[in-house]
């Protein structure tokens, strides 16, 4: 699509480093769960190649699919014609599918045929995004935004926290490393309140504070976009829904980190709401302030890059 001056608009690089870091983890999780015993790993059942691929199309339902969504948004801003339209509602409808009760299930992370459905939404955010660098090659790193340095700060606060999850995607655990093993447990056995017996703190695979983790991650990276889109209803919904993202993955980060280095440990009984399947609770209406105030007063409102086409010019897309 070209913009008001007439040039092809490209892909954002920003998209590129979410793709490839989603590329990274689904080859993790692939090697992990192809090589780790599934009594050693979390809600499994199957071992082997077929059964680590199987949890890596769990892992493209949920979050991957999530992300999927703001993404075919801001694509589709880029690509002209009524087949990139259909290809968007194409998208957002199997990615949605995630929001179905028991597509996903903490209890049960064995692949189910109707995964199928969100992995092929995300498939076509892919296809988009093929067909936007294909067109018009990858842009360059936007100009520095207002609140760039926020961003970078939220994007590293996570990060001490989130060490036992970047090793457990390995298969790897910190269990007898001088100072680094007493900073972070992993592999003790330890008790938690409700759950019988005993069990390591941090178990070798994929945990939901580490998809929490990504989705901060994309979401900061992404909304440095949201200035270049010029449909306004667009704009507004991808806005919307990275907020949304945010505030949810500093939940999930919450409550996966409080119950494995605080509770485990046996400091409190006292858990952080595990805010994962939402719900009518306390953690969801802090999500749902949290992204409220993030869209009032950050994402919606991010200047554009000076020299950039104004934010009221119209693109040929009907979505303006």
């Amino acid at each position: 699509m070209r913009d008001a001056g007439g040039e092809v608009r490209g892909l954002p690089r920003e998209l590129v480093v979410v793709w490839a870091v989603f590329l990274v983890v689904a080859t993790e999780i692939l090697v992990t769960y192809t090589r780790t015993p599934p009594e050693k790993l979390y809600h499994v059942s199957g071992e082997g190649f077929f059964a680590a691929a199987g949890r890596v199309l769990v892992f493209t339902s949920f979050p991957l699919a999530l992300v999927a969504l703001p993404l075919v948004l801001l694509l589709v801003d880029r690509l002209p014609g009524r087949l990139a339209e259909g290809l968007a509602v194409a998208g957002l409808a199997l990615s949605a599918v995630v929001f179905w009760p028991g597509v996903v299930d903490q209890a049960d992370l064995d692949a189910k045929p109707v995964n199928v459905l969100p992995a092929l939404g995300v498939a076509i955010a892919a296809v988009m995004t093929i067909a936007v660098a294909s067109r018009g090659g990858v842009e360059r790193w936007q100009a520095r935004l207002r609140n760039d340095w926020l961003r970078v700060a939220l994007a590293a606060v996570p990060v001490p926290l989130a060490v036992p999850w970047f090793l457990a995607d390995l298969g790897l655990s910190l269990n007898g490393v001088p100072v680094l093993g007493s900073i972070w447990q992993t592999g003790e056995l330890r008790v938690q309140p409700g759950v019988v017996g005993l069990h390591p703190a941090v178990h070798h695979g994929h945990h939901h504070g580490m998809d929490g983790l990504l989705l901060v991650w994309t979401s900061l990276l992404v909304s440095r976009t949201l200035p270049a889109v010029r449909g306004r209803i667009v704009r507004r919904l991808a806005a919307a829904f990275l907020s949304l993202m945010l505030a949810y993955g500093i939940g999930e980060i919450a409550n996966d980190f409080w119950v494995e280095q605080v509770v485990k440990r046996g400091w409190t009984d006292w858990e952080i709401p595990d805010v994962t399947v939402p719900s009518i609770s306390v953690g969801w209406l802090l999500i749902v302030i949290g992204a409220a105030a993030v869209y009032r007063f950050w994402f919606s409102r991010e200047d554009r890059p000076d020299g950039e086409v104004a934010l009221s010019s119209r693109a040929a897309n009907p979505l303006t």
